[in-house]
Formats: structure tokens, sequence, C-alpha cells
């Protein structure tokens, strides 16, 4: 608190310096009657008309405000000076950092300390008629109203420095918070401030009021950290730095965003040349000054705090969109969703080098963990080796392209989904192009032919992805992510590209909390840190998981049954756990010819700038994030080695939560059915009993999909042909065989039967039940017939027939009757014990005989 002294002054003497207020305005003198009842013009009417509306209106108005105003809270210098510390609390009620109150470490400044300088920046970036209102400033609320009608939206506020102290004293920042009764009091409290405090009293209590970033409160404490000087030294480039941070703290952040800042702080140099502060020619000098250059390092700062840091960074956030509420001024008790083993854990396996060998210290990371039945983040790292406060969080704020991670949402699930796609579904991975000619490749550079999406998805082929995306289209593909909560822009517009098919835009918490719909069966809750907050008041907000259908269960399972062999024999061996059922998908990125060049990289295989894992079990939802901030300076590669640190950091994190849980597995739902099926085959079907065993597959399908026809590219089973009898006639020399017509069963019934019948040395194929077949030789000899349908071929049935050979008999009275004209006959049928048989061939076998 500053010295009493220094701060309180004569409020008589305040009063005298600002002025008396206005005393109320006189009403009105009533305006004679004239002229003639019955002439009154009817523009008078409608202009006496309009008038008392007017007023009617306006005495209205009057008394709501006033009526508003009645119940304002008390101004009271400890609420304008004072905070109140917020306590907050882990999943299970115990305390892990209280944050806020006046044991900040915060250097409070007095109106005195105020340099010049520092004012002139504020004023003209804040308010510039602060000097001359009486804390409501009516030119710059019809400025904004404009500003305002112009651009479509609220893109300006009308508010001046005392009213923002007044909101950040009393009331919520909340945009739903700015009610109609809530502007009144602030407007009505701002002009008592201008009554009770001088100008510069006003300008101070802002100053040590507002948020600088980096947990820093107040000005006079951030040109300390930031420039390690007190705020009467701070030169003309530094306070235009700090006049520009408060508006977007963690945006104008000078540590962790040095050129955004550098933007913002010019900007207010520019405002103070127009508002005659300054000249150009000092404006211009001040803006050579390089802000990353004059900002103090403070990584070798040792903070305890840091474990929960990047947590804590998303309860203040959430907090305050939720409720408005300010956390560090508040006096607010958060329950929160954080388990604090786990983040213990997480932060000790990528800031020590006791779990995974990290090759440099400055490889960073972002890892998210959500609980996939009710979307609550339960552990969280925003980076590694970080000792700032409150700042960059790769988790919450990194938007890098996820690679293939991408395509479980935006290919498979949404193929599932809306086009009934089976996990058999052939696809073929061959040279192919995006529908503008450019080129896509596979990872490996090459093409592997026939896929099912199962093989595709776990190979994490592109070009499959690719042909599916577009049989999917770009619409349902965008419908399907959103209820992930992803919203996927590009061009600064909101919609998909087919490149979409293998990458797009996610922080590492919107990837933990859209896989986790794929665990729990197809309900979509959105991530969030904080149970409960309770104000120092004892008013309770409470937050239950938000979940909504973002698909069916069929589709839920079906894409996870996929991802589970993504790990046990895909592109993430090594994320497994022994025992432990768990699905997940990888990702990396790609440079372009020249970047990857630029980079040291081209001579390195699969070298990428980032990498990514997304993985799950039935309890919880991890991914992971690796790259460096820079990934184009030289060097900052990553090779195939350091991308699988996603799938250890993974692998770590999801062996420790997963202690003492129940390994359960995942159980199929009625909507899906499991079938086994012919690969590769379009539409899918059954194995036929001819399919090698390498071409059979259990496959899934949403129910009622399931295949109904036998595959018969590898043949079907054929009996051999019956009813087959032979008569020889002696004098013709013909042998004449007949049999029964084939029943074509299990086999195309449009297809034509061919029968071959061989006789000894004679030999007729034939589309009839009989052929007659010339001199087939003497003495006993077997005639054969086999039917061919298609591709398929029988066995053959079989008799025999003893042919007599007069010139070889010696008898002679059998000669002589051997000259007669007689004729030996036999007839057979082949029978199904002894002659039916079975016989497979193959489409591309040539035609055979059997024996």
């Amino acid at each position: 608190m500053p010295n009493e002294g220094n701060k309180t002054r004569s409020r008589a003497n305040n009063r005298q310096k600002n002025g008396k207020p206005k005393g109320p305005r006189k009403p009105l003198a009533k305006a004679k009657s004239g002229g003639k009842k019955a002439g009154t013009p009817l523009w008078k009417k409608i202009f006496f008309g309009v008038l008392a509306l007017g007023g009617i209106g306006l005495l209205s108005g009057a008394g709501l405000f006033f009526y508003y105003v009645s119940s304002a809270p008390e101004l009271t210098e400890e609420k304008l000076v004072g905070t109140v510390a917020s306590t907050i609390l882990d999943a299970d009620g115990n305390e892990i950092k209280e944050i806020g109150g006046n044991d900040q470490n915060r250097t409070l400044v007095t109106a005195e300390e105020i340099p010049q300088v520092l004012k002139d920046a504020i004023v003209s970036i804040e308010d510039q008629r602060f000097y001359d209102h009486n804390g409501v400033d009516p030119i710059r609320i019809i400025g904004a109203l404009f500003a305002n009608l112009q651009q479509g939206g609220i893109s300006q506020g009308g508010s001046t420095i005392t009213q923002q102290l007044i909101k950040l004293s009393y009331f919520s920042t909340s945009s739903e918070d700015q009610t109609l009764k809530r502007k009144a009091q602030e407007a009505w409290m701002s002009m008592q401030l201008e009554r009770e405090y001088t100008k510069d009293e006003i300008l101070a209590f802002y100053i040590n009021k507002v948020y600088m970033s980096n947990n820093v409160y107040g000005m006079g404490t951030a040109a300390e950290y930031f420039f390690g000087k007190p705020i009467t030294d701070v030169t003309l480039a530094e306070a235009a730095t700090l006049a520009g941070m408060p508006q977007a703290p963690s945006q104008y952040d000078p540590i962790y965003n040095p050129a955004a800042t550098q933007i913002r702080r010019d900007l207010v140099l520019d405002m103070m040349v127009e508002n005659e502060k300054i000249t150009a020619e000092e404006s211009a000098e001040a803006k050579t000054l390089q802000v990353e250059g004059s900002i103090i390092d403070h990584s070798g700062d040792v903070n305890t705090s840091l474990v929960v840091d990047p947590y804590i960074q998303l309860v203040i956030d959430e907090v305050s969109e939720k409720t408005g509420l300010d956390v560090y001024e508040g006096g607010l008790t958060i329950t929160t969703n954080i388990d604090m083993d786990a983040q213990q854990r997480l932060y000790d396996i990528v800031n020590t080098y006791d779990y995974i060998d990290f090759p440099d210290d400055l490889l960073q990371t972002g890892v998210s963990m959500v609980d996939v039945n009710t979307g609550a983040i339960q552990a969280v790292i925003g980076g590694r080796n970080q000792n700032v406060q409150l700042g960059y969080n790769r988790a919450s704020e990194l938007q890098r392209s996820i690679g293939s991670t991408m395509k479980p949402m935006s290919v498979y699930g949404p193929a599932i989904e809306y086009l009934d796609y089976s996990t058999g579904t052939l696809v073929v991975d061959e040279a192919y192009s995006y529908s503008d000619g450019s080129e896509i490749n596979n990872y490996d550079n090459k093409y592997k032919g026939d896929q099912t999406i199962r093989e595709a998805l776990v190979d994490s082929r592109n070009i499959p992805a690719l042909k599916t995306f577009q049989e999917v289209g770009a619409e349902n593909a965008f419908s399907f992510l959103q209820k992930l909560g992803i919203t996927i822009t590009n061009d600064g517009q909101e919609y998909l590209v087919e490149s979409n098919a293998i990458g797009g835009e996610a922080t590492p918490i919107q990837l933990s909390a859209a896989y986790a719909a794929f665990a729990n069966g197809g309900t979509y809750y959105a991530p969030y840190t904080v149970q409960s907050v309770t104000t120092a008041e004892g008013q309770e907000y409470t937050f239950e998981p938000n979940g909504t259908e973002a698909m069916k269960d069929s589709t839920a399972y079906m894409i996870t049954d996929m991802l589970k062999d993504v790990i046990t024999e895909g592109t993430a061996t090594n994320a497994q756990i022994p025992g432990l059922p768990q699905a997940g998908k990888t990702g990396t990125t790609n440079y372009t010819d020249d970047e990857l060049a630029a980079v040291g990289g081209t001579n390195v295989p699969y070298a990428a700038p980032d990498a990514w894992f997304a993985g799950y079990s039935t309890s919880y939802s991890i991914s992971v994030w690796v790259g460096y901030d820079n990934s184009k300076e030289y060097g900052n590669f990553l090779d195939y080695q350091t991308q699988s640190l996603t799938r250890e950091i993974y692998r770590e994190l999801m062996s420790y939560v997963s202690e003492n849980t129940d390994y359960s597995d995942w159980t199929m739902p009625s909507s899906v059915s499991k079938v086994s099926i012919e690969k590769y085959t379009d539409p899918i079907m059954k194995p036929g009993s001819n399919t090698p065993s390498s071409l059979i597959a259990t496959e899934l399908f949403v129910k009622g999909t399931e295949p109904t026809s036998t595959s018969k590219k590898y043949g079907v089973t054929l009996l051999a042909p019956s009813g087959l009898k032979a008569s020889y006639d002696a004098e013709k020399e013909e042998l004449t065989v007949e049999w029964d017509k084939y029943a074509a069963n299990g086999t195309d019934s449009n297809a034509q039967t061919q029968y071959t019948v061989t006789a000894g040395s004679a030999s007729e194929t034939t589309t009839d039940t009989k052929a007659v077949l010339d001199k087939p030789g003497k003495g006993t000899i077997t005639i054969s017939l086999v039917a061919k349908i298609g591709s398929n071929t029988s066995p053959a049935a079989t008799i025999q027939l003893t042919i007599a050979d007069p010139s070889k008999d010696s008898s002679e009275s059998d000669s002589a009757d051997a000259a007669k004209k007689d004729s030996s006959s036999a007839s057979s049928s082949s029978s199904a014990d002894s002659d039916q048989a079975s016989s497979e061939v193959p489409d591309d076998a040539e035609e055979t005989q059997n024996p």
C-alpha cells in the first residue's frame, strides 16, 4: 500500500479542482397558446406529438437510470487499491495455488511518481480527453458508436480510463455482463470517482491495477520486471510499451511476443504524436529501438509454481470467460479438474532427462490429457524449460498442422458416418494427384496398390486418404470436424480443401478432446478446467460436462478398432503398454524442398518440422506435439528418432495414470457387425472356398451393410457330372456317350456349361449332353467326362468299356461271328460315393482334363 499521506488529499480541494457539479436543469417554460384551435396546422400536431413522446422517453430513461444507480456499490479506496487473493484447488479439494491479493509482489506507484512521459503515453492510447471529461466522455461514446456501425459490430469501446478503473475494481469484464444496468452504474460511479479524486490519483489507481502479463500486475512492477528500473526512469519507448500492454497482456507480452508488442508500442508512439505529446522525430527515434533487445532475461529464474503454471493459465482464462470474474482480485475459491499427481509426473517427464532422452534443451512440446467421459482437462504442459509464469502455452495456443492425426477426423470417420464404409472397404494406393493437378505422395514415396481403409490408416497412406476424402466431400468432413470441436480455416474462411485430408491446424487440447469422442462411443465433451467457482460473497458457479453427440457409436467403435492396429502393428508400436487396450494415430508435417535445404535436412530421411501423437484408452485421451518454436532455422528439424518422442511422452504419462485403473477394452456395440471377407473385393464379398488365407480378413460393418455375395475369384467347388453311359457301333466304329445335364449350383447361372469327353485317342468338347466319337480304339478303354463352367472345372466322371478287336482273335468261329454286324455296349453311371469328386481351379489356370 502506498503511504496514505502521499495518496490522500483533501476531498474539498479535489472537488474545488474538479469544479462543482451542476445543479438540476430548470424545467422548460410552458409555451403560450394562441390561434384558433381548429386552425392548428398538421405539421405542428406532428411536431408537438413527437416532442411529447421524446419528453416521455427522456423522463423514462432518466427514471430508469436513477433506479439502476440506486443499487450501485459504494466507492471505497480499499476496492480501488486492494485486491483479495483467490484460492485454486485441485480435483480432490487440496489447495495448489493462491494468486492475487495484496500479498502479490507489486510495486505500487503514487500519483507523484508517475513520469510525464508515461502519463502522455497512457492518455494518448486509452483516453485522449482524460483531463477534460468528468468520468464519462460523450464524444468518445459517439465516436465508438459510429465506428462500430461502420464495422458492423463492436470494434471499439467508449470507456474512459476512469470507467476502466471502475470496471476492474467492481464489475465483471465479461462481454455478456455488459448490461444496461451495469453500464449505468459504471457511468455513475465514474462521475462520483472524479468528484472524489484528482485525475493523477485516478491514473495512479489505474496504473497499479492493470495486468501486464507473466503474473505481473501494475506498471510499476512491470517496469522493474521487464526493464530492470523504477517506473520513474522509463524512457519514451519503454513508456509506450507499458501503455500498450493492458489492452491484451498475453498478446503484447514482450518476452514471448516481442514482434506484436513492438507493433503495439509503435501505435502508441503514433498516437502520442497525434496528441501532440511528442514530435515525429522523437517517435521515429524511439521506434528504432527493438523491444526484444530491451527486455530482461528471466530464463534463470526458479519458481516452484511453474509445475502448475500452464494449467493455472487455462483456469484464469476460463473463469474470466464463463463468469467475467477476475481471479486476481475477486477473492474466489476455484475447484479445478487438475490431477496433481499426473501434472507433476508430466512436468517431470518433459523437464528432466529421467524418463526421456531429449536431443537438446531447445526442443519444445505441448501436451494435454483429458478424461474421455467428461472432457475434464486433468494435466497439461505448455512447454519445456519455461521459467516465466503465464507465458506461451503451447497446449492451448499452438496452431500448427497436426498432419496425419487429422485422417480419422476428416477422412475415415466421415466415410463410416456418412457413407457406411466398412473397415475393409477397398481403396487403391497408386500414383495420384489433387484435383488441381498438383502431386501428392506417400511418406515413403511408394505405392502399395490395393488396400483396405484399415491398412491405409494403419500405415498412414496419404493417397488413399485423399481419395476417400474426395468420396466423403469437403462439406461432410467439415461438419464432422466441427462436431469434434475443430473448425479449420483456409485463407481466413471456414471451409476445407483437399489437403485437409492429411492435415490442418489444431491445438493439443483440441486434439485430445476430439479423440476422446472416439474413445467414449461418439460423444464430444468440450474440454474444461473448472468445476466450480465461489465468490467471496458466497455466490457459486458450477460447471458440468457439456456433451453433444458427435458421431454414431458404430463410427466411434470402428475408428477405434482400426487405431488399435496403429499401436500394435503400425506407425506407433513404441507407444504400446503391455496389457492396456489403447488406440492412437501418429502425424508429421512436411518441409518444402527449399525449406528442407535451409534447415540442413535434405539428406535426412523423413525430416519434418512437427511430430504429433494422439492416443487414448477407455479412460484417458492424451495428445502430444514435439517440435521447435522456429522450425525453419538451421538444424531445427526433427529426424525420425526425434519424431518418436511424441509416443514416448505419451507412453510414460499413460503408463503412470493407468497404474490403478481397470485395463478394460472397448465393447462392440450392437450397431456393428464383424464379418470375414475376401480382401480387395469391390463391392466387398465373403471369401470363397478357394480364397487364399492371406486374403481373408475379419472386418467391421455398420449393421445392415454386411456383404451377402461370395467371391468366385479363386474358383468354386464343382461335382463330377452324373449319368455317364456309352455304347459302341462296331459297323460304324462310333462310340456314343451320353450324360445328364449338369446342375450349376454355386456358379454363375448365366454361364454356359462345356463338356469335354475323352475316350481312348478320341476327344470332343460340346455344350450338349451327348457326343459321338469316331474310332476310339479297341480293347478296354476309359471314357471320362469333365464339365467346365466359367473358370471352374469339375473332376472327371469315368467309365470303362471293352471293344473287341477281331484281328487278334485266333478262333475261326469267333472270327466268323466277329465278321457279323454286331455291337458291344456297356453303360455305367458315376455314383456320388465312388465317382464324384471335387476340383478347385483358379481364374488364371489353364484348362485341364482330369484323368
